[in-house]
């Protein structure tokens, strides 16, 4: 009677392709992660310009949430042939986790060209009436508390310097910097230009810049729907100075809900 050999251990397979499969059996449950977490969580994204100077400076590398206030199916862009622009495939909500507040900073698609992404900060919300005056804010008929601080040196993307006017503002309760030119207003500076209040729609938030005089926003081109937010925005996590051509240390990890320098 022949005896069987008995196998303790798998034979390790050979060939280019057998390494290819345990390449993949290796790393992809950490690249479907990362995918997974960037796609519903977390993503980082840079900022191209001064919009939001003080509190956001050209070169800075932000994290945003983007389960803020809810987990969406993200948006698709489908390149449609004899078209200028991308087809957008529609967001829906899978669940909600709250809706954005006044004072949040956010990323969302341009309502104006959805392939491409704004960071403002929210300053109504549905139901508010908004108005501008010397670009102070006005909320349902109250302005919003501004001080004057100081004169502030900013720099845009050609590395050009101006001199703007510094003010911490309240909104809603939450303290934060904004800038005004020095040499007066712009022509966003009273909005609407007939002297009425904007009523904010359901569904929709209404954003500016912190850099007021300086920020192509909402009082340009209307609102922002809740199905264009791709989320909140909380803290610098790197910052590169293109005109010194050196690395913001001191930004790293900058809340921007917090007063700093």
């Amino acid at each position: 009677m022949s005896s069987t050999d008995l196998i303790d251990e798998e034979k390790p397979a050979t060939g280019m392709g057998a390494w290819f499969v345990e390449v993949l059996r290796t790393w992809m449950p950490a690249i479907l992660a990362v995918l997974l977490i960037r796609t519903f969580i977390f993503e980082p994204f840079r900022i191209p310009s001064g919009s939001m100077i003080p509190t956001l400076l050209i070169g800075d590398h932000v994290v945003v949430n983007k389960a803020s206030y809810g987990l969406w199916v993200p948006y698709t862009l489908v390149e449609v042939p004899f078209m200028e622009s991308a087809w957008i495939v529609p967001r829906f909500e899978l669940l909600d986790l709250g809706d954005p507040a006044r004072g949040d900073i956010i990323v969302f698609r341009f309502p104006e060209n959805e392939a491409l992404n704004y960071i403002k900060r929210v300053v109504a919300i549905p139901g508010d009436k908004i108005q501008v005056k010397n670009n102070q804010i006005f909320l349902n008929g109250v302005a919003q508390e501004r001080k004057y601080l100081d004169r502030y040196e900013s720099i845009d993307d050609s590395c050009n310097v101006t001199s703007t006017k510094r003010y911490l503002e309240n909104l809603d309760g939450l303290e934060h910097y904004n800038l005004t030119n020095a040499g007066g207003g712009g022509p966003l500076a009273n909005w609407p230009r007939d002297g009425s209040e904007f009523t904010v729609p359901e569904g929709n938030v209404f954003v500016m810049g912190d850099n007021r005089d300086n920020s192509e926003d909402g009082r340009r081109w209307g609102t922002v729907r809740y199905d264009q937010i791709k989320g909140k925005a909380h803290f610098v996590w790197f910052s590169w100075d293109s005109c010194e051509q050196k690395v913001r240390a001191n930004r790293f990890f900058k809340s921007l809900y917090k007063l700093t320098e």
